[in-house]
């Protein structure tokens, strides 16, 4: 189940990052995967250094700051897909500093991006991230609970992030906060903090089901006074470049898991070509074929989905309902997948000896993340009156 691109003109520089991400998922995540997942809250420096050595943390930022050029998002897709084959965790851990560039590139000065932007493309760079959810305010992100006073030419920043990808680990962190929550959407505004700024807290990672490459916390801001030039773009800018960064996360993690699913898919086919009961391979029994075939055809149906909202967000049309519904399809089919993978593979698939059941875990929070299943048919369910 190769990525199908016999039938798609890829540039030769695509071929090869291609090439490249088909390598290292498969020489240096795989093989590691499971140790990652039982360090649990360890942050895995080694994969991400190794990554980085080959551009693979930086090839989705532009040449101008020192990345590798790849800033559209069909090309982002294809590699997350690739990468996310090997493990879906360490692959959306690889790429978490292109989900941090995005509000800059949107919304900053051409100054803050060279500042925020040149450091992530080093030969050892920082990790990053973006701080959105609370306690309290999840799917709502207009209802952000976190304030940011303006003091002469500061602001001073507090309240509580929670769920925040990397917090502890990262070096710098968008921030979304409201100057006025009464204000609603157009309060919400983004500002860059410093990990080391005085009155930033992280609390230590919390433990979790899946995705564990990918390490947890609560970042409290108590005061954290920031600069002016820190803020990205005017009071009440950053509602809209986040529901921009959301059209272009979904639409990615969509790829991630559709990876995941072809990952399992393949998997499960290959153990039932093997597995032997009542006298021949599995894989010749009806009900195990059917359910292979299910899961061959879901994952064919997430990737043309994830594509399509690709390609309309690279030609600068609206992407709103198709990016919910590539992530909508791609996370169910990925958790519908790896399911059915360990179902095929019956007590084995339940053991740890194979990768089936930590996939299923990490499987379960794509219908999570970035709006849950519910908000994404939502969102789908509302463009219909504007765009049936």
């Amino acid at each position: 189940m190769r990525l199908p691109t016999e039938l798609i003109d890829l540039s030769s520089e695509q071929n090869d990052i291609l090439d490249l991400c088909r390598t290292f998922a498969t020489e240096q995540i795989r093989p590691i995967a499971r140790a990652v997942d039982e360090a649990d809250t360890e942050v895995p420096w080694n994969i991400w250094y190794a990554a980085a050595d080959v551009g693979l943390t930086s090839f989705m930022l532009p040449e101008s700051y020192g990345g590798g050029g790849y800033t559209d998002v069909f090309t982002q897709c294809l590699v997350q897909e690739e990468l996310c084959t090997g493990d879906l965790a360490i692959g959306n851990l690889l790429t978490a500093n292109g989900f941090f560039a995005h509000p800059v590139l949107e919304l900053g000065t051409a100054e803050q991006r060279t500042r925020f932007l040149t450091p992530l493309t080093r030969q050892r760079p920082p990790m990053t991230s973006v701080a959105v959810t609370e306690p309290d305010t999840g799917s709502d992100a207009a209802g952000l609970s976190t304030r940011a006073v303006a003091k002469g030419d500061r602001y001073v920043l507090s309240g509580r992030k929670a769920w925040i990808s990397n917090a502890g680990a990262s070096e710098y962190y968008v921030v979304f906060a409201t100057v006025d929550p009464r204000l609603r959407s157009r309060g919400v505004t983004a500002f860059v903090v410093q990990k080391d700024t005085p009155g930033l807290s992280v609390s230590a990672p919390w433990p979790k089901m899946g995705q564990r490459a990918l390490i947890n916390a609560e970042v409290v801001l108590d005061e954290v006074e920031v600069g002016a030039d820190d803020r990205l773009g005017d009071e009440g800018a950053g509602f809209a470049g986040l529901m921009h960064t959301f059209d272009r996360s979904r639409t990615i993690l969509a790829a991630a898991a559709t990876g995941v699913a072809r990952a399992a898919t393949e998997y499960a086919t290959e153990y039932a070509q093997q597995r032997k009961q009542f006298g021949k391979p599995i894989i010749e029994h009806q009900a195990v074929a059917f359910r292979l075939a299910e899961m061959a055809t879901r994952v064919e149906s997430s990737r043309l989905m994830t594509w399509r909202a690709a390609k309309r967000i690279d030609a600068g049309l609206p992407a709103a309902r198709e990016s919910a519904m590539a992530k909508l399809v791609a996370s169910e089919t990925a958790m519908y997948a790896t399911w059915a993978a360990v179902q095929t593979l019956g007590g084995w698939g339940y053991s740890r000896e194979f990768l089936v059941e930590k996939w299923m875990r990490d499987a379960k929070l794509e219908e999570i993340e970035e709006g849950t299943s519910d908000i994404q048919r939502l969102i789908i369910s509302r463009s219909l009156d504007d765009r049936a």
